[in-house]
């Protein structure tokens, strides 16, 4: 899969370093992924939560963080739509960001 991108996942964990191994190891799955349906998603990321219009939640560490991405599954390209601590998610709303 290709990733847009990666620069808000480093900004991310400059501010939380303890996210760093974390989000590098979810970028190193899901560049070597391909990703054609939820499924196959699910198959790696078990607790990954669907929504609407493609989009993903990813659990990280441990639920400590949230990562949304949206994916163009025809193109193979996952845009990060969110990464924030589990209280920022709490905020948002994923279906529309």
């Amino acid at each position: 899969m290709r990733i847009i991108a990666l620069k808000t996942l480093r900004e991310f964990w400059n501010r939380y370093p303890q996210a760093q191994q974390p989000l590098q190891a979810w970028y190193a799955d899901a560049r070597k992924a391909t990703w054609n349906t939820p499924s196959d998603i699910r198959l790696v990321y078990r607790n990954a939560s669907m929504l609407p219009d493609h989009r993903v939640v990813f659990d990280i560490k441990g639920n400590d963080f949230r990562l949304v991405v949206k994916i163009n599954y025809h193109y193979g390209i996952v845009y990060i739509r969110f990464v924030g601590t589990h209280a920022e998610y709490d905020r948002i709303d994923a279906t529309s960001i």
